[in-house]
């Protein structure tokens, strides 16, 4: 036989329902992630206040009940966003950021942390490092600096292998009239990774020309090699990272709209795409024509 929830169960299971949705509809309030985004910088202004010996002095219990203070707030924020998931909290640690938001609010909480003044205070550090998550522009940056790091160690090889060659091509022609810069393989390579700056270039022309004219191309072919190229291809790379930054973010604003029945429809970026496509199908079909 089926069983009826009884109406004690289904009071209970109505009012567990509403209080998720409330927590869900706070979690996602503007005012909310405002008023908690104005905790992190007042948290900021507390560390930076303790610094002050003479503040310490003279407010230092104020300012140890505030940081308190702050990390019951902080608390009760995680609390509240896991609350919004409901039946299923365990997604709320498929994202990365809540994840890190939990490992620093509960590092604050570990036991013994107050008997060690350098954890306490790396703690209470970490945790303004939470404003990332309350900002999406700073969460792409961030996603995509991760994201350049194996283009970017790539690049720094070809880079290094480049420098090493000039070097030991300058090594062969000045180790003899600039020995101070060039008399080994290791001091040629430091005075041409100064040169990536080009702000020794001048002095470097000069250098040469009192060896040789020709030495000329020796320096102009390195700044447009190893400055220009491998900067503009440096360039490239953070910029590919961030459009692949950005659309994961997308991503995972509407897998987060999609979880908590908040669907907006298609972001301003997938509109445009759909837009080009049907452009794309409407000039093929002209020239069929």
């Amino acid at each position: 036989m089926k069983h009826r929830p009884s109406t004690d169960e289904r009071e209970h299971h109505d009012s567990r329902s509403s209080v998720v949705r409330f927590c869900a509809a706070l979690a996602d309030a503007s005012a909310f992630n405002i008023f908690i985004f104005a905790v992190i910088l007042a948290n900021a202004v507390v560390l930076g206040l303790e610094t002050y010996p003479a503040v310490v002095r003279d407010a230092g219990g104020l300012l140890r009940a505030l940081n308190d203070v702050f990390l019951v707030i902080f608390v009760v924020e995680l609390a509240i966003r896991l609350v919004s998931f409901g039946s299923r909290p365990q997604d709320f640690f498929r994202s990365g950021w809540n994840i890190f938001d939990f490992l620093v609010v509960v590092a604050s909480l570990a036991p013994g942390l107050r008997e060690n003044a350098l954890l306490l205070r790396l703690a209470r550090l970490a945790r303004i490092l939470r404003v990332i998550r309350l900002l999406p522009d700073l969460r792409v940056l961030i996603v995509a600096v991760g994201r350049s790091i194996p283009g970017v160690v790539s690049l720094t090889v070809l880079a290094v292998l480049v420098v090493f060659i000039y070097a030991m091509v300058g090594w062969t022609i000045f180790q003899d009239h600039a020995p101070e810069q060039y008399g080994t393989v290791s001091e040629a390579m430091l005075t041409l990774f100064v040169t990536l700056t080009l702000e020794n270039l001048p002095d470097q022309l000069a250098l040469g020309r009192e060896l040789s004219d020709w030495t000329i191309l020796y320096f102009i072919s390195y700044a447009l090699v190893a400055a220009f190229l491998i900067f503009n291809i440096l360039i490239g790379v953070v910029i590919n990272s961030l459009e692949e930054a950005r659309a994961i973010e997308h991503a995972r604003e509407r897998a987060d709209a999609l979880e908590h029945g908040r669907d907006t429809g298609p972001t301003a970026q997938e509109r445009v795409v759909a837009v080009r496509e049907a452009l794309d199908d409407l000039e093929a079909e002209l020239k069929r024509q």
